[in-house]
């Protein structure tokens, strides 16, 4: 397998909450979240959170190849828990959360799950290109972000209304009729979209996090297919994420493609298959 990465926080100097790593036959991506300027509850942190379960993950896909993904991160889930609910209060309303793609190659099949919106492409030999993207977050957004969408990003009013937003979101985190994303509870694992692909039909697998799709679902300046092309060039997810901050230098108000973030976390890990 032969796989390139590339990831950087949203501000030089500032903590990346993006964890992205890989072993023979598999990948996880996590995109931490918080709410912003909230305390968390947690001592350790988004990041700390986020990098601790992908590791978790990474190992449990791997040393058990017969269990299901799904069942993998909910173990994973569980062992983050045991390791900081002594110290930390993970029923507080902003505890640390993050979205998780994993991926593992056996049995002639690719095993994929998604939880949260960061996006798994999926390209075919054929040149076509499958996006699995988990929307209900999205969904829940779109219904919740006006005001927020409507002021100049960064703006005190705007971070007012972000703050007001993430609020209203974190009620609706892991309930019916909202979305669902890793946190304190394993039985979130249960409502991630997995799916199987034939190994034999793909070209590559990317898992990349919202910070580093914008170029095509959020500021609509490339598809998806345009997207493999960069990542399949010699300069890769290094060329892709400085495009995306390229784009938002442009629109540091976000004027032109209102954004809670005028900057994010940016992740890509692209696996291209033999």
């Amino acid at each position: 397998m032969r796989i390139t990465l590339a990831s950087l926080p949203a501000e030089p100097g500032r903590q990346n909450e993006d964890f992205a790593a890989s072993a023979p036959g598999a990948a996880v991506l996590l995109d931490g979240a918080g709410v912003g300027g909230a305390e968390t509850g947690c001592t350790h942190g988004v990041a700390w959170f986020s990098s601790t379960l992908g590791g978790l993950l990474l190992r449990s896909i791997t040393v058990q190849p017969a269990r299901s993904l799904a069942d993998c991160l909910a173990d994973s889930i569980g062992l983050v828990r045991a390791l900081h609910e002594d110290s930390c209060d993970l029923t507080y309303r902003a505890s640390p959360t993050s979205t998780v793609i994993a991926a593992r190659a056996g049995g002639g099949a690719l095993e994929y799950l998604v939880l949260g919106d960061s996006s798994l492409l999926l390209a075919d030999r054929s040149g076509s290109v499958d996006v699995v993207t988990d929307r209900r977050l999205d969904d829940v957004g779109k219904r919740l972000r006006g005001p927020v969408d409507a002021l100049p990003t960064g703006s005190p009013e705007h971070s007012a209304a972000l703050a007001e937003y993430r609020d209203a979101l974190t009620g609706l985190r892991n309930r019916p009729g909202g979305f669902w994303i890793a946190g304190p509870d394993p039985r979130a694992a249960e409502h991630a979209l997995t799916g199987r692909v034939p190994l034999e039909s793909l070209a590559s697998v990317t898992l990349m996090s919202d910070g580093a799709t914008r170029l095509v679902d959020r500021f609509g300046l490339d598809d998806w297919r345009q997207t493999l092309t960069v990542l399949d060039s010699s300069s890769g997810p290094d060329e892709l994420i400085r495009r995306v901050r390229e784009a938002e230098a442009g629109d540091p108000d976000g004027r032109r493609w209102p954004r809670g973030k005028a900057r994010d976390d940016a992740t890509v890990l692209h696996w291209a298959l033999p």
